[in-house]
């Protein structure tokens, strides 16, 4: 989740984040900090629902997919990443708690004993220091790995998610050892066009998952015939945004995605 996006506040740099990601509107740091980035970066692929990252186009072209197979696009932090459980142990360490009643980091996060909120100036070291101590360390969403092993009879898998292209080697390796073994593109921006050229490479029914509107959004408009579903893992922040407007579903059970995406895929022919 950036003071911008997910959570506000995100930080100009910390080991897992580039210098610019702070206002990167398609990572989850960035989107529970409540009003989106105001997108002054020059980077298309900040801006533009189409766009694709330079960084993002090799890794895309090296994948060996199969034309003609369905594929599943899903994003990690919230989806397959308990992202805010992984904040909230942190913050226990640090004497913190997050008052989750606004889709918001800054002014949420508070001091035990005093309520009183961490001044907006000292959250990027805190964010800084969270993502050092924790960002690789997350734990999986409950029901992921059993229903993307059951998926993967039927579709091929890859995650896109907003990482540094220097943290993708540690996050792949995290989802593979806590059994989510795919491939991981390390993406920046919105996400509507790196899916676009995954499908362009598959030719077959593409499913896409993410706890962010904007980049379900961005899908919707640079490959119309995907399925998208708002997947948010913590059911507190589900409530808070509910269901983004170009979803076909929204859930945070991974029992519910697979029947969907089953369903789907018994309605394509596959």
């Amino acid at each position: 989740m950036s003071d911008q996006e997910r959570f506000q506040g995100k930080p100009v740099r910390r080991p897992e984040t580039r210098p610019d990601q702070k206002d990167d509107p398609g990572a989850t740091a960035s989107e529970v900090s409540g009003p989106r980035p105001d997108m002054r970066t020059g980077d298309a692929a900040m801006r533009d629902p189409l766009a694709v990252d330079a960084a993002t186009i090799p890794q895309i072209d090296a994948l060996t997919l199969t034309r003609g197979r369905p594929l599943i696009v899903s994003d990690a932090d919230e989806v397959l990443l308990q992202f805010m459980v992984g904040l909230e142990r942190y913050l226990d360490t640090q004497d913190l708690w997050i008052d989750l009643r606004s889709f918001a980091l800054s002014g949420n996060i508070k001091r035990k004993g005093t309520d009183e909120p961490v001044p907006p100036a000292e959250m990027p070291a805190l964010l800084d220091a969270f993502f050092a101590a924790s960002a690789h360390d997350l734990d999986v969403v409950p029901g992921a790995v059993d229903a993307l092993a059951a998926l993967s009879e039927r579709a091929q898998i890859v995650i896109l998610t907003n990482v540094p292209i220097e943290a993708k080697p540690r996050r792949e390796a995290s989802l593979a050892a806590q059994g989510i073994p795919y491939p991981v593109i390390a993406n920046k921006g919105l996400k509507g066009g790196a899916v676009r050229r995954l499908a362009d490479l598959v030719e077959a029914p593409v499913v896409f998952l993410d706890d962010i509107p904007h980049n379900l959004s961005s899908v919707a408009k640079a490959h119309t015939p995907a399925h998208l579903i708002h997947f948010i893992a913590d059911p507190r922040l589900a409530k808070l945004l509910g269901p983004a407007k170009d979803s076909h579903l929204h859930t945070t059970d991974w029992a519910e995605a697979r029947s969907f995406i089953e369903k789907t895929l018994d309605a394509e022919g596959f």
